[in-house]
């Protein structure tokens, strides 16, 4: 299966470059990068022609649903892509993600869902030490029953307590996801309620438990602005309302919100 590193990239961001290099030493050989944007300018089009990837602009405001659909959609169209990861500018992709991910292929045609364990870092690219990741192990340790893991119930099972599953890292088969990816309206939970939505359609999610990714916090960072307006507390709020009595939500809330001092 055709596999594409589709970056959504927007404004100039000071780690798209490190981001861009991370994906050319993928120990799997040459691997099919895009760069997609609706923020075209002459620094994402010369990092594109810096490293020879192609670079494709969409019209209209940014969106971060658009804005995904549309990197996953031009791999599909301009690549034959049918694995894509929506891959994130500020963070890293280690050298044997892509190996890994062929592997999973190989093991699990059914897959709908690859990712990985991330380590989290800050600009400095220095790792961040807390409990979050941690914690997320423990809640994705239903989809280490690999053979399980087409199950509906197996794979919603790690997210009912919160998104365990790092975003960047996930990889989606479109033939089994559809297009478009992403269809919900949120801002932040974007990931989270596609991955729910996801979690009940035929496919397996696979995920390594193996630090494949490092996951950028930064103040520029879009999770630490839907911190800062609320954004982020309002929409996992109505995401733990869709699975919990709105009780039990709340009692989750409280907790869930502790790992937002990870971006302090």
């Amino acid at each position: 299966m055709r596999h594409c590193f589709a970056i959504s990239a927007y404004g100039d961001s000071p780690y798209l470059e490190d981001c861009l290099r991370s994906l050319k030493a993928q120990t799997a050989g040459d691997a099919c990068i895009i760069i997609c944007t609706s923020t075209p300018d002459a620094f994402l089009k010369g990092l594109a022609a810096k490293y020879d990837v192609p670079f494709y602009a969409r019209d209209g405001a940014s969106s971060l649903r658009d804005d995904w659909n549309f990197a996953v959609e031009t791999a599909v169209r301009e690549m034959k892509a049918e694995l894509v990861t929506v891959a994130h500018q500020d963070d890293l992709y280690h050298p044997d993600y892509l190996k890994a991910l062929k592997a999973a292929c190989r093991i699990y045609p059914d897959l709908s869902v690859f990712c990985t364990r991330y380590r989290t870092i800050n600009a400095a690219s220095e790792p961040v030490r807390g409990t979050a990741e941690a914690v997320k192990r423990i809640l994705r340790l239903p989809l280490r029953l690999r053979r399980l893991a087409d199950r509906t119930l197996i794979k919603r099972s790690a997210l009912i307590f919160g998104n365990s599953i790092g975003c960047p890292t996930c990889t989606y088969n479109v033939t089994r996801t559809g297009l478009p990816v992403f269809c919900n309206d949120y801002h932040f939970v974007i990931d989270w309620e596609t991955l729910w939505r996801l979690g009940g359609m035929p496919g397996r999610f696979v995920c390594l438990e193996k630090e494949l990714l490092d996951y950028r916090v930064h103040d520029q960072a879009e999770t630490k602005k839907n911190i800062k307006n609320h954004v982020r507390e309002q929409e996992e709020q109505e995401m733990f309302e869709r699975i919990w009595p709105r009780p039990v939500a709340r009692l989750l809330m409280h907790f869930y919100k502790k790992a937002y001092a990870a971006y302090d």
